[in-house]
């Protein structure tokens, strides 16, 4: 799969779980930070393998997203 093409799949797939969060009253969620949620998890270990991209984006609960955002706010990092 070509980097375009696959950076696209990911970002859809990070769309898609922002909207789900919407759907559940978490109304200012978006794809970028589904996204950098996601990819703070591989920032030791390097990417894994598409599937397993896939399983973590779409298996992404509320509370560790929010965890995860309460923890960047302490770091100062903005969002």
């Amino acid at each position: 799969m070509a980097d375009d093409e696959l950076n696209r799949v990911i970002e859809e797939l990070c769309n898609s779980k922002a909207e789900e969060f919407r759907l559940i009253g978490y109304e200012h969620i978006t794809g970028k930070e589904i996204w950098d949620c996601v990819n703070d998890k591989y920032a030791k270990s390097g990417q894994p393998e598409l599937h397993q991209m896939v399983n973590d984006i779409l298996s992404l609960k509320v509370t560790k997203f929010m965890n995860y955002m309460t923890l960047s706010a302490f770091k100062g990092n903005p969002f």
